[in-house]
């Protein structure tokens, strides 16, 4: 996945049951990179949601931006649903998609935010 055009949607948080972030990107390692090393402002460095917690991946950018859409207009708790469906310890999903992890300082640092 690393350097691939891949229309996404995607739920990033400060930490288990933190502040939630979502948004839509093509490139998905790129977009992580960039929050967590600070070239982006805004609300995400603002509450430092940096743990990919959940992803979709589609064919096209405007069907992922249709998904961010209703995601960005459903409940907190419709969200932390789908979220704890297939990763109920909000584990960082980094890794998978070919991102490097949160580190031990960071992970320990935004758990006690």
């Amino acid at each position: 996945m690393r350097d691939i055009f891949q229309p996404c949607a995607y739920i990033l948080a400060s930490y288990l049951n933190g502040t939630l972030y979502i948004g839509v990107t093509s490139n998905l390692v790129q977009l992580i990179w960039q929050h967590r090393n600070g070239a982006t402002k805004g609300f995400s460095a603002k509450y430092r949601t940096y743990r990919l917690v959940h992803f979709e991946l589609f064919g096209t950018m405007a069907d992922a931006i249709t998904r961010e859409r209703q995601l960005k207009n459903w409940h907190r708790a419709w969200k932390i649903n789908l979220i704890e469906a297939d990763n109920p310890k909000w584990r960082d999903l980094a890794f998978e998609v070919g991102a490097e992890p949160i580190g031990q300082a960071m992970d320990a640092e935004t758990s006690s935010a």
